[in-house]
C-alpha cells in the first residue's frame, strides 16, 4: 500500500476523493492501492527541558544556559493526537511508498517530517508540491511527484527555526523572569516577538517625547485656484534624502540644479505677516506652465503580508483575522496557496490565466473585455527569478460558493488584483503651475487621468494604498505671463509627530526589519531580511497581545507599561534589534537556499545564548518589570511546559489540537452595544460583549466569533 499524509482530515478527503480511494476507516481513507491519513497540525514538538535533565525541571539561574547536546522529538501529550498517530504508526511501517502532502511550506515540512522519524518509517518517500487544492491541481502534483530529498534543505531550515526558538526563547524567558520578574510571573521573550514590541516600544517613545514646533504656510487664491508658497528644503531634510539616495543608489535620482528653491519655512508669524503684507496689493504672475504625461502600472498581486495589510486597512480586520480567512479560501479551493512572501507569479501559470479568468462569473464585466486576445504579460507579474516553492495569492478559478461575508471582501480583493494586472496601465496627466508675486514662488499640481486603464476595476472602491491624496483637481487653463490680482492668507500649523503603528503598518516594518519602505523594489530587496515569516507575523502580534504587552486603541497598537519596561530592561541588542532579527531570518533562508549551513547557524545561536545569559547575570542593578495584569502566567517551579513559539509558559490540560489554529487576543476597543446598527456594516468590528471576538454573520443574527468560549453577543437582523 501507498500511504499518504495530509496536515488535516479535510486536506485528506480532497486527496482521497481524487486518488479513488473511498473506503473510510479508522483516522485513514483507504482505496485504489492507497491508505490516506492525516496529522492535525503538529502532532510532534521540541522535548521539554526536564527532559533531557531532570534539573532542569525547577526554575534557577544556576542552570542556564540550557543547551541540550543533542535536541529531541517528542508526542504532544493530548490522548487525541496519541491514538491518530498509533494509526498513522502502524501504516507507515507496513507501507511499500510514503507521499508526504503535508502543507507546501517550511512549517508543513517539519510536522510531517517528525512524524514520520517518530513513527519509524523506512519505506521511500515522495513529496507532494501543490499551490492549490482544486483536482485539476491535485492531479498534476501526484503526475509530478517529487523526492523527499529535494526538501531536505527546507526541512533542516524548519528544525533550525525550531530549535532556535527553542534555545533562546527556553533560555531567554527563564534567565529575565528570574532576574527582572516579580510575583512570579512570566517575563516573555522571543527571537521575534521580542524585536516586535521594540518596534512598538520604539515608536511610542518617539511619539511621546515628540516636540511639536509651530510653523506657517503662505498660500494665495488666483483664478479660484490656491497656490502654495514653495518652501526650501533645510538642512536636514537634504540630508535625510542624500541617506536615502545611498540605501536606494538604483532609485532615480530627481535632484535638479535649482530643486532646492523658494522661502525658509516660516517658523514666526511676525515673518509671516511681512511675507503676506509685502505681496498682499502685488500682482500675481504665472512664470511656468508645464504638462507631463505618465503612466501607472496595475497594483502588485498579493503576497500574504500586503493582503493583511490591505484587509487590515480597509476593513479593519486583523492580521490573525485575515490569515484565518485566506486560509479558508485555500481550502475551499477558490484561492491558491496563502503562506507566500512573493507578489510574482511564474511563467508556466501564465497560459492557465485565460481559464482562471473565465471562471470569475462575477466579475464579468471585466474579464469579458479581456476574452479573445492575448493576455498582457508583464515583468512586474511574471518573473520566475522571484518565485521560488510558490507564486503570489490568486484566484484558482474555481467558482466560489457558499462564502461568509468576511471571506468574499477577502476574495474580492484577490480577484480584482489578479483581473488588473492584464489591463493597460492608467495614463494620466501632471499639469504643474508656477507663479510669483514680488518673487516670492507660489505652485499647485494638478492631475487628470486620460485613460483609466485598470483603474475602472477599483472605480468603486477605496482608493488604492498610498493614492488617498493623489487625485488633484484638474487646473484652468493657465497662460505664461498672464497676470493678475490674488488673495494671499497665512495659515498656522504645528509639525506632526509620528503615528503609531496600526498591524498593517507594524507588519510592513516586521517585513522591513523596521526600516520605512514605500518602494515595491526596495521592499522586496529587504524581505531578505525581515523579521518572521509571513506565515507566523499574525501569531507574533496575537503573542504579544496574550501576554498584555500591548493593547489596541481604535486600529492603533499601543505598548503596555509592562511591554515598555520589559524593552526598557533588554541592554543586549540581539534581543530586541529587528535589524539583527532579520540577519536571522536571512541565515535561515539560506540553509532553506543551501548556501548557509545549518550546523553553523546553531553554532553561532548556542554561543550568543552564553553570551546573553553571562551578560545578564553580571547585572548588579536590581531592575524589576512592574506586572500589572492578574492573569499574568506564574513561573512553574514544579514542572517546565512545553515550548509555544519558543518561550515558555505554564503548562495547562492539553486541548484536543485543530491544525494551527489561531488565538484571538486584544481587539479594538468595543463599541457600545446600543450603538450598533443591524446591518452587515459591523461585520469584522470589535465584540461590544467580551471586546476580545469580532462580529460575525450567523443564520438569523450577528454574533461574536467567540462564541465557542462562551461570549453571548447577539444581534437579530432587522426585520
Amino acid at each position: 500500500m501507498i500511504v499518504c499524509i495530509a496536515e488535516k482530515p479535510s486536506v485528506a478527503r480532497d486527496i482521497a476523493d481524487v486518488l479513488g480511494a473511498k473506503n473510510r476507516k479508522e483516522g485513514y481513507i483507504e482505496g485504489n492501492g492507497y491508505q490516506v491519513t492525516w496529522t492535525f497540525g503538529h502532532l510532534c514538538t521540541l522535548k521539554e527541558p526536564h527532559e533531557y535533565t531532570p534539573s532542569w525541571k525547577s526554575w534557577s539561574l544556576s542552570s542556564l544556559p540550557m543547551i541540550p547536546p543533542r535536541f529531541g522529538i517528542k508526542l504532544i501529550n493530548d490522548s487525541g493526537i496519541e491514538k491518530q498517530f498509533h494509526i498513522i504508526e502502524k501504516l507507515m511501517q507496513e507501507a511499500e511508498m510514503i507521499i508526504n502532502c503535508g502543507d507546501a511550506g517550511q512549517e508543513g515540512e517539519l510536522i510531517q517530517r517528525w512524524v514520520m522519524q517518530k513513527a519509524g518509517a523506512k519505506c521511500p518517500v515522495k513529496r507532494l508540491w501543490i499551490s492549490s487544492l482544486t483536482e485539476e491541481a491535485i492531479r498534476d502534483g501526484f503526475a509530478n511527484l517529487k523526492d523527499q530529498a529535494e526538501f531536505q534543505p527546507l526541512y533542516e531550515a524548519g528544525l533550525s527555526r525550531a530549535i532556535g526558538d527553542w534555545t533562546l526563547g527556553m533560555n531567554a524567558t527563564r534567565l529575565y523572569t528570574l532576574k527582572y520578574g516579580q510575583n512570579k510571573q512570566v517575563l516573555s521573550i522571543g527571537r521575534v516577538q521580542t524585536p516586535t514590541l521594540a518596534l512598538i516600544v520604539k515608536r511610542q517613545q518617539e511619539i511621546e517625547h515628540f516636540v511639536p514646533k509651530q510653523y506657517w504656510e503662505l498660500k494665495t487664491v488666483y483664478r479660484d485656484t490656491v497656490f502654495s508658497a514653495i518652501v526650501r528644503k533645510s538642512d536636514e531634510e537634504l540630508a535625510e534624502e542624500a541617506e536615502k539616495e545611498k540605501e536606494n543608489p538604483s532609485a532615480k535620482k530627481k535632484t535638479q540644479p535649482d530643486a532646492n528653491r523658494g522661502i525658509p519655512q516660516i517658523t514666526d508669524e511676525q515673518t509671516g505677516k511681512e511675507l503676506l503684507e509685502r505681496i498682499r496689493n502685488v500682482d500675481f504672475t504665472v512664470t511656468e506652465v508645464s504638462s507631463k504625461k505618465g503612466t501607472e502600472a496595475p497594483p502588485r498581486l498579493f503576497d500574504l503580508t500586503s493582503l493583511q495589510v490591505e484587509c487590515n486597512k480597509k476593513f479593519s480586520y486583523s492580521a490573525d483575522m485575515t490569515l484565518q480567512l485566506i486560509q479558508s479560501l485555500y481550502e475551499k479551493k477558490v484561492a491558491t496557496y496563502p503562506r507566500v512572501d512573493t507578489t510574482f507569479l511564474s511563467d508556466d501559470i501564465y497560459p492557465k490565466c485565460p481559464k482562471i479568468l473565465e471562471g470569475l462569473k462575477d466579475y464579468a464585466v471585466y474579464t469579458t473585455a479581456l476574452s479573445g486576445k492575448p493576455l498582457i504579460k508583464s515583468k512586474k507579474v511574471f518573473d520566475n527569478s522571484k518565485v521560488t516553492d510558490h507564486h503570489a495569492i490568486i484566484p484558482t478559478g474555481v467558482q466560489p460558493q457558499g462564502l461568509s461575508d468576511m471571506e468574499k471582501r477577502v476574495f474580492d480583493l484577490i480577484a480584482r488584483r489578479f483581473t488588473a494586472v492584464f489591463y493597460p496601465d492608467c495614463k494620466f496627466s501632471t499639469t504643474t503651475v508656477i507663479g510669483e508675486a514680488d518673487q516670492i514662488e507660489f505652485k499647485v499640481t494638478g492631475k487628470q487621468i486620460l485613460e483609466p486603464g485598470w483603474r475602472i476595476i477599483f472605480a468603486k472602491d477605496v482608493p488604492e494604498e498610498g493614492k488617498e491624496n493623489e487625485e488633484e483637481s484638474v487646473l484652468p487653463a493657465f497662460t505664461k505671463g498672464e497676470s493678475g490680482p490674488h488673495s494671499p492668507m497665512l495659515n498656522e500649523k504645528w509639525t506632526q509627530p509620528p503615528r503609531p503603528y496600526t498591524e498593517a503598518t507594524l507588519l510592513r516594518a516586521m517585513e522591513t526589519a523596521g526600516k520605512l519602505v514605500d518602494n515595491d523594489e526596495l521592499r522586496d530587496a529587504l524581505k531578505e531580511n525581515g523579521i518572521g515569516r509571513p506565515s507566523t507575523r499574525a501569531a507574533i502580534i496575537e503573542t504579544l497581545f496574550k501576554r498584555h504587552y500591548i493593547r489596541k486603541e481604535r486600529k492603533n497598537l499601543i505598548a503596555t507599561p509592562t511591554g515598555v519596561e520589559l524593552i526598557q530592561l533588554i541592554h543586549e541588542e540581539l534581543l530586541k534589534s529587528a535589524e539583527l532579527t532579520g540577519i536571522w531570518e536571512k541565515k535561515l533562508r539560506e540553509i532553506e537556499r543551501k548556501s548557509y549551513d545549518a550546523g553553523t547557524f546553531l553554532a553561532e545561536l548556542k554561543q550568543m545564548v552564553t553570551e546573553i545569559v553571562y551578560s545578564v547575570l553580571r547585572d548588579n542593578s536590581n531592575r524589576r518589570v512592574t506586572v500589572t495584569t492578574d492573569d499574568s502566567p506564574k513561573i512553574p517551579l514544579k514542572k517546565a511546559a512545553a515550548p509555544k513559539n519558543g518561550e515558555e509558559e505554564p503548562k495547562k490540560k492539553a486541548a484536543p489540537r485543530k491544525p494551527r489554529a489561531s488565538k484571538k487576543a486584544a481587539t479594538p476597543e468595543a463599541p457600545k452595544e446600543d450603538n450598533l446598527p443591524a446591518d452587515d456594516s459591523i461585520l469584522g468590528k470589535a465584540c461590544p460583549v467580551c471586546g476580545t471576538g469580532i462580529i460575525i454573520k450567523g443564520k438569523t443574527a450577528y454574533g461574536c466569533s467567540q462564541w465557542k468560549n462562551g461570549c453571548k453577543f447577539r444581534k437579530p437582523f432587522k426585520a
